[in-house]
Order: structure tokens, then sequence, then C-alpha cells
């Protein structure tokens, strides 16, 4: 793909989630790109998901993730190069989105800290399985300087692990990374660690110092980054200008590095050992029912993003242990998911799908990337999805039952088998190898059939077939304008679709048709007609900022409204004492399955009048 399709594609995606003025900020991960953003309202899910490359779009961890597949790094480049976004760019105006769901907020803190070393992790973790093979095939041996560079190469990341942490972490949590990076350098100075390895009795100001090991560590690093973030702005604050640039970080550094050696790493340690030992006996009281759990759920973790919040267990399992198992036990999904995708690829006679299955087959056996195979093909038709989870189940089973396992952090795939070459790599092959065939195998026999893809392809195209004109009438008493006339680029330029609006005289919003409410906020309600229009009232502009304050959302998602049904109430007055424009959008989103969609001319109206008719095709 040339790159300047890459360039239209980002512009596809930067303007179906709202423009980059919607977004608080982008990272990456493997597959897919994530966005945070400022109002959800304003992003087209529908528009995003049909958009050609795009696999699917996932809201989950407090994110809009959407799944790209391997291209993801030259999307995430060209999004950076064609809008205003910025690279991890967390601020939103000065202040970062408040999220109170504590289980997207440690989502979305972990992938921040995670996401930008992942690639190096993951090329590290394969050279590693590399030289496990070379030296079990007698290539290389651990003496020689080929091996010893090689393997520089491929340990350093883990080595110095804290270091990578300590930047990715200053950057979520806004520390000076330089500062950052001089802690975690102190918790691994040579002499200090040959003081631990030499069991030496240490004191600070006579206080005496537990010493443990922070090399290849998570926690220690990322406690007192986060305690650091705290302590540089309360210095900022009290420091006067003059001295503020040169003393803030002399003291963090003279506050953090003990406290660090004192308090935080000992906890922190005491912390991961307890967790690493609660995993390992969680394990160890039945491998085979754990296993199978584990094995069981993680098609469903991949598939909304939350296999991340597993990563500092695993690196910590590592850390502690040598050798990490929860990866190993989950790792046959990948060859599970792989197989029911290639059961497809053999059971279709629709080249449409035989070009999407092969080549997410052959990403999720080789590369460990299952997210194609997963969104573009098993969960689409669901029976190939619940047999690989199934399959995944039965393998993890095994893997656990035989004691399998990792000293790195590798993603499961034909490329990667010779990093598990040890205890238990053997089962650990027949597992992988039972959950690819027989994933496979019955698929091909009972999974799939084209009769699946001739139905979904009917329903798609009924969904979006206009039966008859449809009028929508205002949703409140006001005066109707045009959309070019509404000081926000993404309703005006009809990014959302086309529509009008109207500028409220009242706070009471009513429903502008009959039909099924799919999107419910506190200041936007989205309602699919019984006819297939989809309508979205939108209350005020930049309004998601006052996170439902002056809103009474009076209806849900799955709600079924009938015209002039009450949607919300809005304290109108109160939000324009704060600086808000109460304009409302009224827009029809699938504007491009109507032949027209026509506004009325301005006019002051009532609720109940004719604002928007849709003109089938």
């Amino acid at each position: 793909m040339a790159k300047k399709n890459y360039d239209e594609l980002a512009k596809q995606i930067v303007a179906s989630v709202g423009g980059a003025d919607n977004v608080n900020s982008l990272i990456h991960c493997a597959t897919r790109l994530r966005f945070q953003i400022k109002d959800p309202a304003k992003v087209d899910k529908k528009r995003l998901s049909q958009t050609e490359k795009v696999i699917t779009v996932v809201e989950a961890g407090g994110q809009l993730q959407v799944v790209i597949g391997n291209t993801v790094g030259d999307v995430y480049d060209s999004i950076l190069a064609t809008s205003s976004i910025k690279a991890g760019d967390m601020s939103t105006e000065g202040k970062e989105s408040k999220d109170k769901n504590i289980i997207n907020l440690f989502m979305s803190t972990v992938s921040g800290i995670f996401a930008p070393i992942l690639g190096a992790m993951s090329g590290a973790g394969l050279l590693k399985g590399l030289l496990i093979l070379f030296t079990t095939m007698g290539w290389l041996s651990k003496d020689m300087g080929t091996y010893r560079i090689l393997f520089a190469a491929a340990d350093g990341v883990f080595t110095f692990l804290p270091v990578f942490l300590a930047y990715t972490a200053a950057k979520k949590f806004k520390a000076d990374p330089f500062v950052s990076v001089a802690i975690a350098s102190a918790l691994m100075y040579p002499d200090l660690s040959a003081a631990f390895a030499a069991k030496e009795s240490l004191t600070f100001l006579n206080i005496p110092v537990v010493l443990v090991s922070y090399t290849s560590s998570v926690i220690p690093i990322i406690l007192s980054v986060f305690v650091l973030s705290k302590l540089e702005r309360g210095l900022r604050r009290i420091l006067p200008d003059i001295i503020k640039n040169i003393f803030t970080p002399l003291l963090s550094l003279a506050i953090m590095v003990p406290s660090t050696f004192l308090v935080l790493g000992p906890i922190s340690d005491f912390a991961g050992k307890m967790l690493a030992g609660g995993y390992t006996a969680m394990v160890s009281v039945n491998p085979i029912i754990a296993g199978f759990i584990l094995g069981l759920i993680w098609p469903a973790a991949v598939m909304f993003g939350l296999h991340w919040g597993f990563i500092p267990i695993v690196i910590n399992n590592i850390a502690q242990t040598g050798r990490d198992t929860l990866f190993t036990i989950t790792g046959p999904n990948n060859f599970a998911q792989a197989g029911a995708t290639l059961g497809v690829f053999l059971k279709t006679k629709s080249k449409k799908v035989k070009d999407i299955a092969g080549p997410a087959a052959i990403s999720a056996v080789l590369a460990g990337i299952t997210e194609p195979a997963i969104y573009g093909v098993t969960l689409k038709y669901k029976r190939p999805f619940f047999i690989g989870a199934f399959f995944s189940g039965i393998a993890g089973a095994i893997t656990a039952a035989v004691g399998a396992g990792a000293p790195t952090v590798l993603g499961t795939s034909l490329l990667t088998m010779t990093g598990y070459i040890g205890v238990g790599f053997a089962g650990f092959c027949a597992a992988c190898a039972i959950a690819y065939f027989g994933s496979a195998i019955c698929t091909y026999l009972f999974g799939y059939n084209d009769n699946m893809l001739l139905e979904d392809e009917t329903a798609e195209s009924s969904a979006g077939l206009a039966k008859k004109e449809e009028e929508l009438t205002a949703p409140v008493n006001g005066t109707i304008i045009s959309l070019l006339e509404v000081k926000d680029q993404v309703f005006a330029g009809g990014g959302l679709g086309k529509g009008s609006a109207i500028i409220p005289a009242e706070g009471t919003f009513y429903a502008p048709c009959d039909g099924m409410v799919e999107t419910a906020y506190p200041h936007a309600v989205g309602i699919k007609t019984d006819l297939g229009a989809e309508v979205f009232i939108h209350v005020g502009l930049d309004t998601v900022k006052l996170e439902g304050k002056y809103f009474e959302l009076i209806v849900k998602n799955g709600d079924r409204v009938k015209k002039g049904d009450l949607l919300l109430k809005a304290d109108l007055d109160s939000m324009k004492r704060e600086g808000y424009d109460v304009t409302t959008m009224v827009l029809v989103t699938n504007s491009n399955e109507y032949a027209d969609v026509l506004t009325a001319e301005a006019k002051m109206a009532v609720a109940g009048d004719v604002m928007i008719r849709c003109i089938p095709r």
C-alpha cells in the first residue's frame, strides 16, 4: 500500500473520530490505534468501521480502539503527518479527561506505559527464542562472542527495563522524563547492584536500607515516577521562578532516589513477590482447570484489548521467578483462532471471504497477530470464534498441566516457538497443534457455511435500504438554522451527516421520530427509526465537558420511543452563564443511504414541527 493511500486512510479516520480537535491523545500498539476522545458523541462509529482497511472499532479500556492490523504503524505515522494530532499528547485544552471508571483508568495507564516499548520487547523476545534454538542445535555456544553480543541485544531490553518504563511512565504521569530515567539508573547503579549481590548492610542517614534487585523490575519504577510527578508539581508551586529550573530536578533526585531505596522499592518488591506468588499458587491448585479457564476467556480479552492489563503480571513473573507461564498458557489461542480462520478459508467459495481469511490465518499463525482473524472472520460468523475459544481452553489446560513457560515476553507463533524450549516444551507444541488443527477441522465440518455469508450480506443490504420518505420533527421549541451557521467544523461540514440545527428556547427535548434509542449520553441521544434513518440529537457545543452537569437524561440505550416522547432536560440558562453555545444539532448520520436529506428554512419552530425530510433513493 503506497504511502499516499495511508495518508488518505488517515484523513478518513480522523474525520470519523470527529476531527483532530476531538482527540485528547493517540498511541498505537501492535494492531490498534488507541484514541482518547473528548466527545464520544461526535464519533461516527459506523462510518469508521466501514472504512476500507479498518478491521473493526472497539470501545474498551476508556479508549476508542481502531483495529488496523500489521500496517498500524504506517497509518499512525500518516495521522500524525496529516493532522494536528500529536503523538502521546494527553492534553485537552490544558485539562486531562477524567475517567472515573477504575478499570478504564487502569487499562489506559497500562497501555500508555507499555505500548511504546512493545515493539522493542517483541523483537528482543523473538531474538531470545532464536538464540535458544541456535544453542540447542549446537550452532552457537554461550561462550562465543557472537552469542554474547546477540544475547546482549536480546536481554538488554529486559535487564534495563526500568529505564524504558521510567521514560514512558514519565510521559503518562507528566513527570520530567530525564529525571525519571535518572532515578531508574540509580536503582540499577553497578555499585549498589554489587552491594545487593554481596548482601552488604547499607544505611542512609543511619536508616537501614533494604537492598533488592531492580533488574527487570516493573512496579518499583512505575510507582516511583508516579510519586515523582506529584512531587514535581508541588515543588514548582512553592519554588521561586528564579531557581525553579535548577532546584526542581535537584530536590527531585535528592528526595526520590533515597525514598525509593528506603520505602517505595522494598514495598513494590514485596508486592511483586506477592503477585507472582499468588498467580503461581492459583495455577498450582488445579493447573488443568486454571489453564482451561484462562485459555477459554483469552479470545474475549484480546477482542476487547484487555490482554494489556496482564503484561505487568507477565513481566513481574519473569523478574521474580525467571520465567512466565501466563502468556504460555494463553499462547495457543493464537493457533486456535488461526485454525478456525483456516477452516473458514477452506470451506468458503466466496472470493471476498477467502481474500480476508487467507492473510488473517497466516498473520495469526506466523506472527501471532490475531485481531484480523478475530474481527475479520471468526467473530463475524460467531461459531468459528467459539470453536477457537473452546480449543484455546483445551490447549491452555494441557500447557498448564505440563508446566511450560518462557524466560521472556513472547507472542506465540510459529516464529517464536523456540523461545519455549525447556520444561514442558513437547506438551506445549502438542497443545498448539491441537488448538490449530482441532479448530480448523471443527470449523470446516460444522462451524461455517456460505449460508452465513449470504444471510449476512442480505441483512446488510436490507439495513441500508430506505423504504419510503421519512419526516423528522423539531425536538424542542426554538429557531431553526442551517448547519453551516453552527460554530463547529465537524457539524457544519457535515462530518457526522446532513441535517439541521435549532437554537432552543427552552430546555425540554423530545423525540423527533419513532424508533429505538441506540446512543444515550447526557448531552446527546441517537435513535434508529423503524424505516432505517439514524437520527442524532446533540445539545450544545463542547457540552461533553460538563460531564452531565445541567442535564437530566430520561432515556437509555435500548428504549423504544415514539415521536414526542421526552428524551432529556437541560438547564440552558446555567450553561449559557458558563459560556456554552446551546445550539442543538439534529442529524441523519446515514445520509449517504438517501437520495437527499431536505431541511426546513430558517424559522421559529415548535417541538413537533417538521424539520427534516429524508428522501429515499
